[in-house]
């Protein structure tokens, strides 16, 4: 059996120079456009380019295919998700249930602030998920939840702690995106979070 390979999907090169950063933000704030409007499956390059106003050529100089695009794209929400879970989970000053409920507030406004996107980018991930650089991306986050649990659950063993990061992380995940599904107020969205902290903390504090 053939060994089948994940496409490439990092980028063909990094901007050195400001005009070339300026392109490369421009053909991502377009990918985000033609993302959110045509969604995953009708996202392509071209479609891209002509948003961007400019060449496919100009776009490939970067990108070596649409699954770079999309994984840039969600590279870049990962990314804003591994600072905000680096400071507010790591941040020493501040009790555990403390911080896993500024999470909580933080992230859940989040989901509801980028639903849109958020959306099309999970629509896109059998395109990229496969690839070693996803794996990574994830693993980055994985070990900050961990370095948590060791804090939050000194004395449990290492299964116990896995096993309640991985509830607390796919609770926020599934639970988030189902509520963001609508528009919600500000009022709704700290109500909910409230709600949401409260139960994870409660899960937390029989374990410990």
């Amino acid at each position: 059996m053939t060994d089948r390979r994940s496409p490439r999907i990092s980028s063909r090169r990094q901007p050195k120079q400001a005009r070339s950063s300026e392109l490369v933000s421009a053909i991502l704030e377009a990918a985000i456009q033609v993302l959110a409007k045509e969604g995953a499956h009708r996202f392509t390059t071209t479609r891209v380019a002509e948003r961007a106003g400019v060449s496919v050529g100009s776009v490939y100089q970067y990108f070596p295919n649409k699954a770079s695009i999309l994984f840039r794209l969600q590279s870049d929400e990962w990314q804003q998700t591994s600072a905000m879970l680096s400071r507010i989970l790591l941040d020493a000053a501040k009790p555990p249930m403390e911080r896993l409920r500024l999470l909580v507030q933080a992230f859940v406004r989040s989901e509801c602030e980028e639903a849109g996107i958020r959306s099309a980018l999970d629509d896109a991930a059998p395109f990229y998920r496969d690839a070693p650089e996803a794996a990574e991306a994830r693993a980055a986050g994985d070990r900050m939840v961990q370095a948590f649990m060791r804090e939050v659950l000194p004395k449990a063993e290492q299964s116990v702690r896995s096993m309640a990061g991985e509830l607390v992380m796919g609770t926020l995940g599934a639970v988030g995106k189902q509520f963001s599904e609508k528009p919600r107020t500000g009022r709704e969205i700290t109500v909910y979070a409230d709600a949401l902290a409260d139960m994870l903390c409660a899960y937390l504090a029989t374990l410990g």
